[in-house]
């Protein structure tokens, strides 16, 4: 039964760590974004595409043709 006297004081000052760490990262922006960076990794990084399906960029010219001539 003294363990109790132990164990009360101890988780309350654990479940005020656990608050404090808690707003410490909603007030720092850790949660203002979560879905951007799950998105952005599948979003490409190709430039800008012409109406017949060519690259307009200068690494255009460095790709090889796939028309057959």
């Amino acid at each position: 039964m003294e363990i109790i006297y132990l164990l009360i004081p101890v988780s309350l000052v654990l479940v005020g760590v656990i608050v404090w760490v808690f707003l410490w990262a909603v007030r720092s922006g850790q949660f203002d974004d979560m879905e951007g960076p799950a998105h952005q990794i599948l979003m490409d990084d190709d430039g800008p595409v012409s109406r017949h399906g060519e690259q307009t960029t200068d690494e255009a010219a460095n790709l090889p043709s796939s028309k057959s001539e």
